[in-house]
């Protein structure tokens, strides 16, 4: 078994291993982290925040890979090893949650990190220990007391301003979300955070490849490629 060592900045959950159903989230910045936190099961839930985008797993070495700040932090916080030593019966959560922050920068950081498990440690990815989050990017609560209708992309979020606008005689309110950490604490825990209600996207080699050919094209048919 993989000797294990906590990173720095990881806020860890109480349970860990297999049938735990214990989940590891990965977000961007102190602020996401402080949020999910907030709202997160402690006892089966841990967070782990990166700053700023991560290095392009593609084009890195190993060498490179394994001594990039997030990178090890992340490795170490999984409990699987690096290399020759990767050990999966060591994984200490059952699935690792990429939610990221519901922007432009929020998707590459979230398409960085599916392609850092695809190249480095496939295993996770073959065998289902990993979700994309899905976090809502904006509101609108219309002023008869309905219920909050939440949008997960941003023309979904435009069209629903666009039908507020139009609704004669029905006043609503709209709010853009501005990162995890904009989100009501509610909102978030139902939305992103508790397993029985959050939209999350189990991820799988074919999602990877899809990464891959946005950001290295040449990469999608190119088998012999030293990258692959």
């Amino acid at each position: 078994m993989t000797p294990y060592r906590e990173p720095p900045g990881l806020v860890d959950c109480r349970e860990h291993g297999p049938g735990s159903g214990a989940e590891l989230f990965v977000v961007e910045g102190e602020s996401a982290a402080l949020a999910v936190t907030a709202v997160r099961d402690p006892r089966l839930q841990a967070v782990l925040p990166m700053q700023g985008k991560p290095l392009n797993p593609l084009k890195a070495t190993a060498g490179k890979v394994a001594t990039y700040p997030f990178y090890r932090r992340l490795i170490d916080a999984l409990g699987v090893g690096w290399g020759a030593a990767f050990d999966l019966r060591s994984l200490r959560y059952e699935r690792v949650v990429l939610l990221m922050d519901p922007d432009a920068d929020g998707i590459h950081c979230g398409a960085l990190l599916t392609l850092f498990f695809h190249r480095w440690l496939p295993a996770l990815l073959e065998g289902g220990h990993l979700l994309m989050g899905r976090a809502p990017v904006g509101e609108i609560v219309a002023e008869r007391g309905e219920s909050p209708c939440y949008a997960y992309g941003h023309a979904e979020f435009l069209a629903m301003c666009a039908r507020a606008a139009r609704a004669d005689g029905i006043g609503a309110r709209t709010q853009r979300y501005r990162g995890l950490a904009g989100i009501d604490a509610v909102v978030l825990a139902r939305s992103c955070v508790d397993p029985t209600t959050r939209l999350a996207h189990p991820l799988t080699p074919a999602d990877a490849e899809a990464a891959r050919a946005v950001f290295a094209p040449s990469l999608a048919t190119a088998s012999q490629s030293p990258l692959l």
